[in-house]
Formats: C-alpha cells, sequence, structure tokens
C-alpha cells in the first residue's frame, strides 16, 4: 500500500474532484461514512448509545459532522461541542453544520466542565479536532479538549488522525489525542505510520472514500509499506553456493558478538556459505560459537584490529563471493578505519556497509556515489547524523525525508534502523517497514539483520528486494522472539535463532503473513 505526504494527499483530492468530477461534498460525505462504518462494526447496534464529537475547524470538523449526523439518524444520542466559531465553516462542512443543526443534534460550544461531564456517560469519542495538515503546537482550548479526552477512558475514534499529530512526521504537536481507531483517507499518511503518531492512532483504517485506484496506485507516488516478498523456491538438488556465498570483513578484540551474529545470520536466513575475514586472534573465541562460518584469519594491528595489510587478501576473497558486509565490529583502530574506507570502492561485488564501516564512511561519503555493483547502508540515527552532518532531532523528525535524500545523493540503498524502518532506493522510493518490535532494541540486532539482507540476496533476490526482504524478515523474527519470550528481555541470538521458523512461516503462510501486517482497508 502507498503511503503519502500532506501536500501528496490533497493533490489526490483536487484530481479527484476536476478529473473525475467527484464533488468535495461527495469526498466528506464518504469519509463521514467511512468513520461510522467502523463505530458501528465495534459497537454493533447504536439505538439509545452516546456518543461525545469534538469538531475542530476545518474540513476534519466537517468530517466529524457527517460522522454526528450517521449516529443520530441511527438513534444514538450525540453531543457535539464546537471548538471554532461555525461562521468560519466553508463549503461543504458548512453544509453538514447548517443540516446538522437543523436535527435538533446537542451542538454547543467547548466548555471544559460541560464536555467532562459529557464523556463521564458517553460510550465513545469522536475526534474531529484537526486534519493531518496541523502546523502548530496545540494550546489554548484544543489542549484541554485533548486532555478530557485522553483522561475519559473512553473509546476513541480518530479523524484522518489523532489531533495534535503531524501528517508528514508523527510528532507530537505538543498534545495529541490517544486513539483506539484512526480511520484515514485516501492512502495512510507518513504520520499515521511513523512512531510515534502511529502508537497514538491505535488500529489504522484506511478508507479510499471513493478515489478511483488510479489515484491512489500512482506510480509518482514513491512511499510505499514494505510489503514481505515471496521468495523464490529453494532448488531441490542445490549445493551450498546454490544459496549464495557472502564474505563477512568484522570483528576486533573485545568486539566478538557483531562478526559472530552477522555471519552466523546469514546462514540462519537461508544463505548458502558464510566466509568470515577477522583478526587472527578473534578467530578462535567466535569459531567455538560458529562451526558452521568459514574462517579467515587476517593479519592484525596492535589493537586487535584488521590491519591495514590485510587489504590485496580481502580484496580476493572479496571476488570469489557473492555479496561483501563490512563493518560490523571491526572497531574505530585508525589503520583499519583507513583500509575500510580504502576497500569500500575497491570491492567489485554489492557491498553491504554496517556499524563501524559506516564511521569509517563518514570521513567521506562521497566514495560510494561511484560504485557500480550496489551498496546497502544500515546507519542508526546517530550513524547517519555523522555521514550526513545533520543532528540527530533533524533525522528524526523527518526520517522518510532525509532517508531518501540522502540515498539519491549517495547512489546507495539506505536501510535508516529503529521502529518502523525506513528503506530508501537510489530512485527515490521509500518502503516503510511494519514488522518489528521493542524488544528489538538490543545489542547486536542490526548485525543480524545484516545477514538477514545478505541472506536475501542469496536467496536470488535483487539487491533492492534484499534490503526490503531483509528487514521485514529480522522484524518478523523479533515478533516471533517476543511471542515466545515477551519483549523485555530479548538479546540479538534470540532474533537470530527465530529466523529459521520465520522464513518457514513466510514460505508456508505467506498471505497470512502479510495481512498480520497490512492495514486493513474499509
Amino acid at each position: 500500500m502507498k503511503v503519502s505526504t500532506v501536500a501528496e494527499m490533497h493533490g489526490m483530492d483536487e484530481t479527484a474532484v476536476e478529473e473525475y468530477g467527484i464533488s468535495h461534498m461527495q469526498l466528506m460525505e464518504n469519509a463521514g461514512h467511512a468513520v461510522y462504518f467502523v463505530i458501528l462494526q465495534h459497537h454493533g447496534d447504536l439505538k439509545g448509545k452516546k456518543f461525545v464529537v469534538f469538531a475542530g475547524p476545518g474540513n476534519n470538523g466537517g468530517d466529524s459532522l457527517v460522522v454526528t449526523r450517521k449516529l443520530y439518524s441511527m438513534g444514538a444520542s450525540v453531543k457535539v461541542f464546537l471548538l471554532t466559531d461555525p461562521s468560519k465553516y466553508k463549503g461543504p462542512a458548512r453544509d453538514n453544520f447548517e443540516i446538522v443543526k437543523k436535527t435538533g443534534v446537542d451542538i454547543q460550544d467547548f466548555d471544559y466542565n460541560t464536555a467532562e461531564n459529557a464523556l463521564i456517560e458517553a460510550d465513545a469519542v469522536i475526534d474531529g479536532i484537526f486534519g493531518t495538515g496541523l502546523s502548530r503546537e496545540v494550546d489554548g482550548i484544543y489542549a484541554e479538549a485533548i486532555d478530557l479526552i485522553n483522561k475519559s477512558g473512553k473509546p476513541v475514534f480518530s479523524i484522518d488522525i489523532p489531533s495534535g499529530i503531524s501528517g508528514d512526521t508523527g510528532k507530537v504537536m505538543g498534545k495529541a489525542v490517544r486513539a483506539n481507531y484512526t480511520v484515514t483517507f485516501g492512502l495512510p499518511k507518513i504520520g499515521n505510520i511513523l512512531y510515534p503518531g502511529y502508537e497514538y492512532c491505535g488500529e489504522v483504517i484506511v478508507s479510499h472514500i471513493s478515489f478511483p485506484p488510479a489515484i491512489y496506485e500512482n506510480s509518482r507516488l514513491l512511499i510505499e509499506l514494505n510489503d514481505p516478498i515471496k521468495l523464490p523456491p529453494r532448488k531441490k538438488d542445490g549445493h551450498k553456493g546454490s544459496f549464495g556465498e557472502a564474505l563477512f570483513i568484522a570483528g576486533a578484540r573485545k568486539y566478538y558478538g557483531a562478526p559472530l551474529l552477522s555471519a552466523l545470520s546469514f546462514l540462519k536466513a537461508g544463505g548458502g556459505y558464510s566466509r568470515l575475514a577477522t583478526p587472527s586472534s578473534v578467530a578462535p573465541f567466535i569459531g567455538t560459537s560458529a562451526r558452521e562460518v568459514v574462517f579467515h584469519p587476517l593479519p592484525e594491528t596492535d589493537d586487535g584490529s584488521i590491519s591495514y595489510s590485510a587489504r590485496e587478501e580481502i580484496l580476493n576473497l572479496a571476488k570469489n563471493v557473492d555479496i561483501v558486509v563490512l563493518g560490523p565490529g571491526t572497531s574505530l583502530n585508525n589503520e583499519t578505519q583507513k583500509l575500510i574506507l580504502e576497500l569500500i570502492p575497491a570491492i567489485e561485488k554489492p557491498l553491504i556497509v554496517d556499524g563501524d564501516g559506516l564511521t569509517a564512511l563518514s570521513r567521506n561519503p562521497s566514495i560510494v556515489k561511484e560504485r557500480v555493483n550496489g551498496t546497502i547502508l544500515t546507519p542508526h540515527p546517530g550513524e547517519m547524523a555523522r555521514l550526513t552532518g545533520l543532528d540527530i532531532a533533524s533525522i528524526i523528525e523527518d526520517r522518510v525525508g532525509v532517508a531518501r535524500k540522502y540515498a539519491m545523493e549517495y547512489n546507495s540503498i539506505i536501510v535508516l534502523k529503529g521502529a518502523h524502518t525506513q528503506i530508501a532506493m537510489p530512485d527515490g522510493k521509500v518502503y516503510i517497514n511494519m514488522s518489528g518490535n521493542s524488544g528489538m532494541a538490543t545489542a547486536g540486532s542490526g548485525d543480524v539483520l545484516t545477514g538477514a539482507i545478505a541472506a536475501m540476496y542469496g536467496l536470488g533476490l535483487s539487491l533492492e528486494e534484499a534490503a526490503r526482504m531483509g528487514v521485514f524478515l529480522h522484524g518478523f523474527a523479533g515478533d516471533l522472539a517476543a511471542e515466545a519470550r515477551g519483549e523485555d528481555g530479548i538479546v540479538a541470538r534470540d532474533i537470530m535463532e527465530h529466523l529459521p521458523l520465520a522464513l518457514k512461516l513466510l514460505r508456508t503462510s505467506f498471505e497470512s503473513i502479510k495481512n498480520k501486517y497490512s492495514i486493513r482497508v474499509v
């Protein structure tokens, strides 16, 4: 499913009106009916049920008035609290206000005490205060109303997005409604999908409000949810080389987990042949826990990191594999960082740069631009800050925009890690991943991800598909680990050990797994 910015959604609205003759009134009617339908699904018979509606300015308030009409027509008791001067309503919002006023529904200006008393008796609340275009901090009576809604403890249905959430970033603009259900229109907005907005939405439900598919499936919309990709069937007569050979250049003294997890996760995720080039003193320690990995002990520095003298040996090893992973746990030793910086443009195979490799790359990120064999960078926001010169707060506030910009600038696939990881492509496309959980915020989790991405390439996916599917698989395995053990206390090895089960389920129950991570459409 595509995901839109606020501006893109406005453009879709105008296309529906100007090219297809769908009036603004019809769009508002369809939006209100979609919200009503979700309420009906939740409550069943509405006769005698009590609802409190908070109607703000603009079309979001107008949508809430359509919902009011529908509820009232089905025998529900509805109280509407206005958070705007109704004379400011225009077009369809004005028309719906006039209709509701004539029906005799209880409409009154917002008063804190009166609204508080109404909420005590309410069966549910409809949040129609702000829409997706909010660009300022919430204050005044709007903040008061949001506080009342949140402390009421009643089921909350938000229209388009919980009031107080930025539609383009998911940021909380001071205060925001915590909804149980959010019915969003046309397509989900970025703010519906990224945290913290996603958490405030409760269940996100999409209504296309009668848009023709040509509008919401338009190829010019470049943001999508990261749906899982069907894996190629395993060759019945295949050998280990049939399922990909990967070289991991990783590890240093005191950094044993990263090389072990990344190289072993490649095998756990279906890869065929995992080679680990690591300092000679490190290999024996890792070898006891990763006997299935083929080791290539390398000369090392006094600090126990990979020596610059290993350069030609590494390049020769890289010639005989399908994909190379560079950087997990290689340390910040200056000699090793210099080596990594020279290896990045010299390796003539698809390359994943992770961990300390990204720190080395941050000294001169432009060197990846000319690589012709494909590059995947897997930064968390701190590493992305070093790669771009931006501060972490700016990256978190515009994760999609930053990932897209630098994927295009660096001619690389960027996997910007975090809750609902973004996978940005050099052509400007961005995929937002929905699998995973907070228990995966643990040391070594990113190393498991790196191995999973490499394995997806080894299984026959394109590099772009491998990045997407590796991220999805990693999150899915983390979810399986959380189901088995709870989110508290998951370690990276737990995620790794659930990769085979995740793969099995994706092969045997693909549609049900896909549906589990999709957004409901009404």
